[in-house]
């Protein structure tokens, strides 16, 4: 699944995506498309349309937060790896060393959810683009362009075009990706380094260029997979890569200290059958049946418990599913939890925590069913996918607004991007004193919710359903190992007066759904917020 990818790694090739030439499509999302852009059957035609350009305030480790424009000028994918050109100017007075302090680049691949990141050396210093005195640091000038180039993995050949994410402006939809035999020159006489300090800029007109170091034997680059999480009363959902664990709650499945289900668990189970039938990878019709526990009592009961409670699930399921499937038992007891015991709601935490998962590779070429499940969330397991987005760099009008504690909340259209959607939201400090407002995650971690994606100033974000009984989480990076990191913007320090955008990335709802309620942590929740392609 996830792993540190040497160079000499060819990045392996994603069965089941859905492609951007000479493509087919799942019969649902062809007639949502149809249905949307009339005649327009297909997918959109993939124009390089280059320089793309996006300017904004972004934060910065010294509190100057200045406005700069990325420009991203070329995606190029050689034989060996993807390139990225791009460049950076800032149009504001700021001086001294200053590092921002968005995310990493990363390239995302909407419609698998394959996650990519730059070629690093062994002490953590990008390839591409060499740092005059090798600290990491490039020197910056009032009004100057500075000229960069990075590596990233090898894009399988399907994918076309691209999500970047990174350069602290947001999400950038729809970069094409271009196919090249060789890669573009190096700079013939890079500048960089005889520009270092801020009375010493380059002449008038001149940008600032680097000289170029390309990915040797040393370089490894972090790939992965956006992880997703779907949420209701009585299941959840979690999409990692191609495995999906489906999580029954326990409360709804057995009474206290019992392992036989209860009547109503028996139906829940039975309709989880029909997901599974029509989820399952048939190449790897293996499912495991795993149950846990909270931490009251000795570890060993429940290690045996849910042991027990796990066997008369995988026993039911059976019965429904026939003999095409391997089912296997694990039970984890309480070494698992997904919520923090011992919070504010600690019950709630405990809640969660006890259930009954089924853990599986997912079918990628799976059509959604006529079968409605949106009552009792087992829905969840639904993927919905549109096409890529188009490349755009207007966040649209504000929908919803609020305030509080002298920060201004203003939220955006939310817009379809693959298998996602993206939340755009703005923050202005309308005080005169420096402030990091608190944006909820971490209440909602000590409120039962699921640590992992609850994390992060924007953790205590999500998206509900109105008709239905769906919650939807920002979605994590998985680059294996325990090292995840937010599919959303960190909120840092916000500066008197300025306003800074950022993005929140969700597991799409399906594709008929126009409007969607955002809870926006101590905001409270905002209705009918529209999404868009």
């Amino acid at each position: 699944m996830a792993r540190k990818t040497p160079l000499t790694v060819v990045a392996l090739m994603v069965s089941g995506s859905l492609l951007l030439s000479g493509c087919t499509v799942t019969a649902d999302i062809s007639d949502w498309w149809s249905e949307t852009f009339g005649d327009a059957s297909g997918p959109p035609e993939v124009k390089e349309e280059f320089p793309y350009v996006r300017e904004g305030r972004i934060f910065q480790d010294t509190g100057q937060d200045a406005e700069m424009r990325f420009a991203v000028t070329g995606l190029e994918r050689t034989d060996d790896y993807t390139v990225m050109y791009y460049e950076i100017s800032y149009p504001d007075e700021f001086s001294g060393p200053n590092r921002n302090l968005s995310m990493a680049h990363t390239l995302v691949d909407p419609l698998t959810g394959r996650v990519y990141r730059q070629f690093l050396d062994e002490g953590g210093l990008k390839y591409g683009s060499e740092s005059p005195n090798q600290d990491g640091l490039y020197p910056v000038h009032d009004g100057v362009t500075n000229e960069y180039v990075r590596y990233f993995p090898r894009l399988p050949d399907e994918v076309a075009q691209i999500t970047f994410v990174g350069s602290g402006l947001g999400a950038m939809t729809g970069i094409p990706v271009q196919d090249v035999e060789e890669e573009r020159p190096d700079p013939e006489n890079p500048n960089g380094a005889d520009h270092l300090t801020p009375d010493d800029p380059p002449p008038n007109g001149e940008n600032l260029t680097f000289a170029n170091r390309r990915p040797d034997g040393e370089a490894v680059a972090d790939e992965g997979w956006v992880q997703s999480f779907v949420d209701s009363e009585v299941a959840s959902t979690t999409r990692d890569g191609d495995r999906e664990i489906i999580s029954l709650h326990s409360d709804v499945m057995f009474e206290f200290d019992r392992s036989d289900l209860t009547s109503e668990a028996e139906d829940v189970v039975r309709r989880a059958a029909t997901t599974l039938a029509d989820n399952v990878d048939p190449d790897e019709p293996v499912i495991t049946v795993i149950g846990h526990t909270d931490s009251l009592g000795e570890e060993a009961y429940n290690d045996d418990l849910s042991v027990k409670r796990a066997e008369t699930v995988r026993d039911l399921l059976a019965e429904e599913l026939g003999t095409d499937y391997t089912l296997e038992v694990e039970g984890r007891g309480e070494h698992e939890p997904i919520a923090r015991e011992g919070g504010s709601d600690d019950e709630a935490a405990r809640a969660r925590n006890r259930r009954v998962e089924f853990s599986y590779v997912f079918d990628t070429t799976a059509e959604a069913t006529e079968e409605e499940y949106d009552d009792d969330g087992l829905g969840a397991a639904q993927r919905n996918a549109t096409w890529p987005a188009p490349y755009s760099d207007d966040p649209g009008s504000v929908v919803a607004e609020g305030e509080l504690e002298g920060v201004r909340l203003e939220v955006y259209p939310l817009r379809r991007d693959g298998a996602y959607v993206i939340g755009t939201v703005s923050l202005t400090n309308t005080t005169d004193q420096p402030t990091i407002p608190d944006m909820g995650g971490q209440e909602a971690i000590q409120d039962g919710a699921p640590e992992q994606f609850s994390k992060g100033t924007l953790g205590g974000f999500q998206l509900l359903e109105p008709e239905g009984a769906l919650v939807r989480y920002v979605a994590q990076m998985d680059f294996g190992e325990g090292r995840y990191s937010s599919f959303a913007d960190e909120v840092h320090m916000l500066q008197p007066g300025n306003t800074y955008n950022l993005v929140t990335v969700f597991p799409a709802p399906p594709v008929d759904v126009e409007e969607l309620t955002l809870r926006a942590g101590p905001f409270g929740e905002f209705e009918e917020i529209p999404v868009r392609y």
